[in-house]
């Protein structure tokens, strides 16, 4: 199984168990923002080396 399968199975099973708890509308904003913040707190060097890295995948 690829990293990005495990990743999307982790996002479901995620929303799943927030659902119930905080709602719709905020699990989808954990789900969201979590990884978004995530990115932001990256270096500018960092950001680049993960978007050169993604890139190069892409085409495998």
């Amino acid at each position: 199984m690829s990293n990005g399968a495990k990743i999307a199975i982790g996002g479901v099973v995620a929303a799943v168990v927030l659902i119930p708890f905080i709602g719709f509308w905020w699990s989808l904003l954990v789900l969201i923002g979590v990884p978004v913040v995530g990115y932001l707190m990256l270096d500018p060097s960092q950001r680049r080396r993960l978007r050169r890295i993604s890139r190069k995948e892409i085409g495998r």
